[in-house]
């Protein structure tokens, strides 16, 4: 029996190399930053469609236009280089050149040496407005990413009634120069669980498309009305659960052109939010509502439902009924490509589907069964690529969960979950915390039966035990079979890969704005401002977290603005909130690495992680590969790459 599944476990992965994923096709992504210790640290992107042996030459030109060669050797070891001999960062610019065969290929786009050790982005601002979640993308074709930016007015928790402001979204050039700012009007509520922003070339065309639910009374970047500008569909009954939420009206899903914010098509939003009390069930308190708490949940991501194309995937319900939508844009047409659908049931929910409350407040997207196709990893179930349900683990609502490849010795993917245990916990007995096979849902090890467990990270960091550590509830650090290693560190909801070895860092981002947080009990209090964003290394041997870089720049109420790998190496930046709130600033890491690997932006389940970040209680996203201590140099994914940037379009793996 080992044998048969072991054979057919081959073969689906032989099925998954055939299709070429379509992915960006992005500059070298330079970024020239000065270093505390001197000199000018240089790093740029490694494409998934490069050779091999490919070798780069670094180029440093100064204030008077000369250009010179830093580097005495082609480098080959790693995508990053120290200029020592720069004293001052000041007026120089830097660019690389590919060397094949010793044959130097044409010259990258230049960039200019950053002043300091992160670069600052203007805000247009907007009275009572601040800065929230961000995403990313080439937006215009140029091959250069843009940033997308929710500006947040009044927030409100599904669980709150009150009026909030309107969302608006606004699209920013790395300089600053504003492209377009989306409002979504009176009729759509402010809160993380309500705007969920795919950012994201849907068509292929080689520029991103950003699409929303939206409703009556939004304005494009065009400035054109989206349904009724005059309809206000708003329950105003201060006093009342139902205050500020908008229980009635048209729901619409749109899908706007990412150079200039014109909204390119509006349908019907899939399922409507009726019957309001049809969205209960056993997930998180096992409740139900008549106010709108429960029907108004939404998540979203995106997926490569064929293999080869990305789907938009649009979500709504958590805790009882869940609804998941995917759409295809292609040729102009937002078509629907399937519907998954839990359905409605009433307490006792004894005849409730067993997908029902089973989701969490973010969610994963993967090939975890190896047939080349995403699945859906929606916390405790997961969806497969043709809209079934490829099975469901019981251990209901959670509001953490990681999908990567925890245990490299294991075949296959892993995912890591930690459980809300509020109510009935003794009718289902759900561990706090559990790792799971991502292809069958077979529970590994689980710990703290029926406690209720917050938060919880994964991450190597810890090179003396074999995979990723999952920390999160009660208890220490565990290693990937489940083993109880030593204390937990503080940071449970972040990490960065920093400094120059394959074990990430945990980050500490600081907060402002009246960031709430959930204690134990389930209550929501406001947080006084945090101060500054830091990043620490795990030291193993003493259990204690190590600082190894601070910044004054703060964090959104769940976390950095994006974090990712957006420049540079393979390594990861933060997009933070400058003091005041009046810019962004994106910071990357000095530290030399020796280790060369390819952009994670051309790993499509990272690329996808990246995406749905700003979903909900956002985290980290994780590569498709072992990326940690003792990983072997890891596969290449089969990627064709769409627009004018400066790499290859395709690669294939044998």
């Amino acid at each position: 029996m080992r044998l048969v599944v072991l054979v057919s476990a081959i073969c689906l992965m032989a099925t998954a190399v055939r299709a070429d994923r379509q992915m960006e096709n992005l500059s070298r992504g330079i970024v020239a930053v000065p270093r505390p210790e001197g000199g000018v640290f240089v790093g740029w992107r490694l494409f998934g469609t490069d050779p091999d042996t490919i070798a780069f030459n670094v180029y440093r030109r100064s204030a008077d236009g000369t250009a010179v060669k830093v580097n005495r050797e082609p480098v080959t070891e790693a995508t990053c280089f120290v200029d020592d001999a720069a004293a001052d960062a000041t007026g120089l610019s830097y660019h690389v050149r590919t060397v094949s065969d010793g044959v130097e290929g044409p010259a990258s786009r230049e960039v200019a040496a950053w002043r300091q050790d992160y670069v600052e982005i203007p805000l247009q601002a907007i009275d009572g407005y601040r800065p929230g979640d961000a995403s990313v993308a080439d937006l215009d074709g140029d091959g250069e990413l843009e940033i997308v930016l929710h500006q947040i007015s009044r927030p409100r928790d599904n669980g709150t009634a009150g009026v909030t402001g309107a969302p608006v979204f606004d699209a920013y050039e790395m300089d600053g120069t504003l492209l377009w700012r989306i409002n979504l009007g009176r009729n759509i509520r402010e809160g993380e669980h309500y705007s969920q922003f795919m950012v994201y070339d849907l068509d292929g065309d080689g520029r991103a498309e950003v699409a929303c639910k939206t409703a009556d009374g939004g304005v494009d970047g065009v400035g054109t009305p989206i349904g009724d500008p005059d309809k206000d569909w708003r329950t105003l009954q201060p006093g009342s659960t139902r205050d500020g939420r908008i229980l009635d009206g048209p729901e619409y899903l749109t899908v706007f052109d990412g150079a200039t914010g014109r909204a390119l098509a509006t349908t019907e939003y899939v399922p409507t939010r009726d019957p309001i009390d049809g969205w209960g069930g056993i997930g998180g308190n096992a409740g139900n509502d008549s106010y709108g708490n429960r029907c108004d949940r939404f998540l979203a991501c995106v997926a490569y439902l064929d293999g080869e194309r990305p789907s938009l995937v649009t979500c709504r319900g958590v805790y009882g009924r869940i609804a998941i939508v995917a759409w295809d844009w292609r040729d102009g047409r937002l078509d629907r490509r399937w519907v998954f659908d839990s359905g409605i049931s009433h307490p006792p929910y004894d005849d409730a589907s067993p997908y029902s409350g089973m989701g969490g407040h973010s969610l994963g997207v993967g090939d975890v069964d190896g047939d080349g196709r995403d699945e859906i990893v929606y916390q405790a179930m997961v969806v497969d690529d043709d809209g079934t349900g490829l099975y469901s683990t019981g251990l209901r609502h959670g509001d953490a969960m990681h999908l990567a490849d925890i245990d490299p010795d294991r075949p296959g993917l892993e995912v890591f979950t930690v459980q809300e245990n509020e109510d009935d916990v003794e009718r289902f007995q759900t561990p706090g915390a559990a790792l799971r096979d991502a292809s069958t849902g077979e529970i590994l090890w689980s710990h703290s039966p029926m406690v209720d467990v917050p938060a919880g990270l994964a991450a190597d960091i810890d090179p003396t035990h074999r995979g990723l550590e999952s920390w999160g509830g009660p208890g220490g650090v565990r290693d990937a079979r489940g083993n109880e290693i030593g204390g937990q560190p503080r940071e449970v909801d972040w990490c960065i890969w920093w400094d120059g070895d394959p074990l990430r860092e945990l980050l500490s981002p600081g907060r402002d704005w009246g960031a709430t947080r959930r204690f134990a009990s389930g209550s929501r209090r406001p947080m006084a401002p945090q101060g500054a964003t830091r990043i620490s290394k795990w030291n193993w041997t003493t259990g204690r977290s190590d600082p190894l870089f601070q910044c004054e720049a703060t964090g959104v109420p769940r976390g950095p603005a994006l974090l990712g790998d957006i420049a540079g190496d393979w390594r990861e930046e933060m997009l933070l909130v400058a003091p005041g709130g009046g810019a962004l600033r994106l910071y990357t890491t000095t530290i030399p690495t020796t280790h060369r690997l390819v952009t994670l932006l051309h790993d499509p389940q990272y690329r996808l992680g990246l995406a749905w970040q700003n979903v909900v209680y956002n985290k980290p996203p994780h590569p498709s590969f072992y990326l940690g201590d003792g990983m072997p140099q890891p596969p290449r994914s089969a990627i064709r790459l769409v627009g004018d940037g400066e790499a290859p379009v395709s690669h294939r793996r044998d």
